[in-house]
């Protein structure tokens, strides 16, 4: 069997890409997010005009194809950037307002020495072929780039298949959260701290 080639992986997202990467992260936390970001259409819409290229490092096939990004946070922003601006212009002023404040909720402070992760985010044909491993290798090699002794992530409950990737990789687990009433607006119970100390 000859193996396939190996991807492209490089900092941030080619222009071209703009709307995959939108389309990648809605798959990814769709069951999230649905209950405060839908209708679809003007989620897509939104996370369009948030998605930082600054903040995201990618796997590119060798037809050009947009296989994988990985997000990631620093203290000048995050992979889904925007803000209520962004949202009214989706969803409306009282329903970008509304979600903004929701949203917020899910805010993770970047800590001093720590790289924060915005999730890895596989497009359904390429799983199975190590793009998340390739994407998580670039998280890291970021992370010493920028002088970080480690990175940190939280996994909800349920993906129980993107914590076992972290935990191969290095990652441990330090600290469970439970999400109390929100679970009902995010339909998660409780998420958990994992760090891979560089």
């Amino acid at each position: 069997m000859t193996p396939l080639p190996t991807p492209l992986v490089q900092q941030g997202f080619r222009p071209e890409h703009r709307a995959a990467a939108a389309e990648l992260f809605w798959e990814a936390f769709r069951e999230k997010l649905a209950p405060v970001m839908k209708p679809e259409t003007q989620a897509l819409t939104f996370l369009r005009t948030a998605v930082d290229p600054s903040h995201a490092i990618s796997a590119i096939s060798d037809q050009g194809a947009l296989l994988g990004i990985a997000g990631f946070k620093t203290a000048d922003g995050g992979f889904v950037g925007g803000g209520m601006r962004q949202l009214g212009e989706a969803y409306g002023l009282f329903g970008g307002l509304w979600r903004g404040v929701v949203l917020s909720a899910l805010d993770r402070p970047v800590e001093p020495g720590s790289l924060l992760m915005d999730g890895i985010f596989v497009s359904e044909s390429a799983r199975g072929q190590g793009i998340g491993t390739l994407l998580l290798d670039a998280i890291k090699r970021k992370a010493r780039a920028l002088g970080s002794s480690n990175v940190r992530l939280d996994v909800i409950d349920s993906n129980t298949r993107a914590r076992a990737l972290y935990m191969r990789q290095g990652f441990v687990a330090v600290e469970t959260s439970e999400t109390g009433l929100f679970r009902h607006v995010f339909g998660f119970r409780s998420s958990t701290r994992m760090i891979c100390e560089l």
